[in-house]
């Protein structure tokens, strides 16, 4: 028998791409569940005090009306069971605008959501800790041990006697996750038995969340996700409406299907909080860095503190004598911030980025050339050597395709029109790491055919989860795509790691390559033959006349990887072209160049590197949410005032994946695409609209007012 094609490494459709196509493909609400009811959450309207009293007597008499729950009869929960930001209804007292104070549930969508509009409440009100710019100089150490100062030599003197240096705040402003599928939950008791349908970025982490929360042996429940509509971060911990869902299916004695809407969204799953990043940077003459000091001054909930890692890129990207990263953080009366794709790396490297660019200006040299001067042999963090390292790959192969000889040095003199046109490049980084994952293999031969069925708790967030591992499988048992079943998004199956912080692809393909490498060593046990070429798992399904087979692994990571430095790398590139008399900004081409180990389908891994360039454009251009600091509430409450980049305002968008082996990370040699994707972005295209403006933004978004008074 010949061998077959491998088809790791080849861009071949998604295998679930039909079901997406057809409307086939079941997200958390799409479950035909008979008997549904229909739960709506109302929400606090002020950002601090305590509720005096609820009034649910005429929303109880509303048509269709099941039951309405507040703290007066709401179960106890436990409300450290893992849930984020609170809103459990255990308390009267109001951290933040929108907190959950209530759910009716009703017959139908409409006569819920009506009836929660008749609830009325009496608070008493606090006034609102919700203005940054006057809280930010309240700010102190962060209580979490991972953000404390970072030291490394002598900062203040040596920044004091350099000849070149920069001292500058970068600022970037809270945003949302805002995915396809909002938050969104089915609820169905069976006795004690309870399966959620919800959008789990991590499966076994929502089981675990929710039955701790509930007081329930986590056996007793099930999370079922095959298919969830984006997530970001946002998905990765979950919320109060999760079981929020299920207390109104236990109180009503019937499923509950419990779906957030858009304008919900902005208060009830996190966000990425508004971050003021000092930089300062200082250089010889020659180009060396001396000095880099990162320090970010960010807010946290009152309930709860969450502060992103805005320093990690400087941590690892240059070599530096002098260094220092800190944080300082101040709560404030606003939901709990969370994971957002890329987080502190997204937002960091904007300040870092930014600030090395600036201070190539300042020693006239290329902001490329820059970069490379101050490239690191080892981990300036922890003095690791790194598994693979592809920096320089990523700008000289980067600056080859993209052309940047043609750019002009001096900003603002390159002219096309009634355009003024730049170049902008950025450097980043995101680690690479692989989690517990275990993985189960079902082969069934029917004559000549052998068929396969791969089960793991993983998730797929519609990154290509599902084809990567019949990718995997496909290769490691030597049968086609075709004959690969990949069952994945239930916590009944085994448990794996989450797709979150890039380790997802890592983890599920280590898990199943190492199961088809165990399934292959048990076959070959059990024909208790000598083979001179290893043969593979189909061919001895049909030597040995077996028609089942199933072994079950739980891989772990390599420990060789604790005793290195293991990331993917990247470099951006922009181009963009600034309207001299609107200040409207178009980014013309965007070239990203990224080092991530094995890439398992080019095609999938394509569509996550624009992906999050496109997030990066809109993070640079767009993207900001507006709190009234006032009430607390967020005044851009859906996509008529969050504005993200549409197809027109995207230009021409090409990916290079540099060829890089690294056995060292994984032994797949696979690190994550996904959070790299992101992150460098909004510093190249700034970056370029200082080159072709000479208007130095620090703040985003670059929004055309901020050009347009000074072009």
């Amino acid at each position: 028998m010949s061998e077959p094609i491998k088809t790791v490494g080849q861009g071949i459709n998604r295998v679930d791409g039909f079901l997406k196509v057809t409307g086939a493909a079941r997200y958390a609400t799409d479950y035909p569940v008979k008997n549904l009811a229909h739960a709506v959450i109302f929400k606090s309207t002020v950002a601090a005090g305590e509720i005096l009293a609820i009034d649910t007597i005429e929303a109880e008499k509303a048509p269709g009306v099941l039951s309405v729950i507040t703290h007066q009869n709401a179960p106890k929960l436990n409300p450290n069971g893992g849930l984020r930001g609170g809103g459990l209804l255990q308390e009267t007292k109001i951290h933040f605008h929108g907190q959950h104070i209530g759910v009716v549930v009703a017959e139908t969508f409409e006569q819920a959501r009506y009836a929660s509009r008749l609830v009325k409440v009496e608070y008493s009100k606090q006034t609102p800790r919700t203005d940054f710019e006057k809280l930010e100089k309240e700010a102190s150490t962060p209580k979490d041990k991972d953000k404390a100062d970072i030291v490394r030599g002598d900062v203040d003197t040596a920044f004091s006697s350099a000849e070149f240096k920069l001292d500058v705040v970068y600022e970037t402003p809270i945003e949302h996750h805002h995915p396809m599928e909002p938050h969104s939950t089915i609820a169905v008791w069976e006795g004690e038995k309870l399966t959620l349908y919800n959008g789990s970025q991590i499966v076994n982490g929502a089981q675990s969340s929710a039955a701790n929360t509930l007081n329930i042996p986590a056996a007793n429940v099930r999370i079922v996700t095959p298919h969830i509509g984006g997530g970001f971060g946002s998905k990765g911990g979950q919320w109060a409406n999760l079981v929020l869902t299920a207390i109104a299916a236990k109180m009503v004695n019937r499923p509950v299907k419990l779906a957030l809407t858009r304008q919900q969204m902005v208060n009830s799953a996190g966000l990425r909080q508004r971050n003021l990043q000092r930089i300062r940077l200082a250089a010889t003459k020659e180009g060396k860095l001396t000095v880099l000091a990162h320090e970010t001054t960010t807010h946290c909930a009152m309930n709860g503190e969450f502060v992103e890692p805005c320093g990690d890129c400087s941590k690892v990207m240059y070599e530096v004598p002098n260094a220092k990263i800190a944080y300082k953080v101040v709560p404030m009366n606003l939901i709990l911030p969370t994971y957002t794709r890329g987080p502190g790396k997204a937002t960091g490297s904007f300040a870092l980025e930014s600030a090395m660019d600036e201070l190539a200006h300042q020693l006239k040299l290329d902001p490329i050339e820059f970069r490379i001067k101050n490239e690191p042999a080892r981990d300036p963090l922890n003095g690791k050597p790194f598994s693979s390292r592809t920096t320089v790959q990523c700008l000289q192969a980067g600056a080859k395709a993209f052309g940047w000889e043609k750019r002009k040095m001096e900003p603002g003199t390159n002219q096309h029109g009634d355009y003024m046109v730049g170049y902008g490049v950025a450097a980043g980084t995101y680690p690479a790491r692989q989690r517990d994952s275990s993985a189960m293999i079902r082969l069934n031969r029917t004559g000549k055919d052998i068929k396969a069925t791969i089960e793991l708790a993983a998730s797929d967030l519609g990154t290509g989860t599902h084809t990567i591992i019949a990718q995997t499988a496909a290769d490691g048992l030597g049968i086609p795509v075709s004959n690969i079943d990949v069952r994945i998004g239930d916590s009944a199956l085994p448990p794996a790691a989450g797709s979150v912080g890039s380790v997802g692809a890592a983890s599920f393909a280590n898990a199943v390559n190492d199961a088809c490498i165990k399934i292959t060593d048990e076959l070959i046990l059990k024909s208790g033959k000598q083979f001179p070429v290893r043969p593979m798992a189909s061919a001895l399904m049909a030597s040995e006349n077996l028609k089942e087979f199933q072994t079950r692994v739980d891989a772990k990571p390599s420990p060789e990887a604790d005793n290195y430095s293991c990331h993917s790398f990247n470099a951006n590139f922009a181009e963009v072209w600034v309207n001299a008399a609107t200040g409207m900004v178009k980014v013309h081409r965007f070239l990203a160049v990224t080092g991530a180990g094995k890439i398992l389908n080019p095609k999938t891994a394509r569509s996550q590197i624009i992906g999050g360039n496109i997030w990066g454009i809109g993070m640079a251009l767009t993207e900001e949410s507006v709190v009234d600091p006032r009430y607390g509430n967020f005044v851009t409450r859906s996509f008529a005032d969050y504005h993200i980049p549409a197809n027109l305002d995207i230009g021409t968008l090409d990916t290079i994946f540099i060829d890089e082996d690294d056995p060292i990370t994984n032994k797949l040699g696979v690190k994550g695409i996904g959070e790299v994707s992101i992150v460098g972005v909004a510093a190249a295209v700034a970056n370029a609209i200082y080159n072709a403006t000479g208007i130095r933004v620090r703040d985003l978004p670059i929004t055309p007012d901020k050009l347009i008074r000074k072009v």
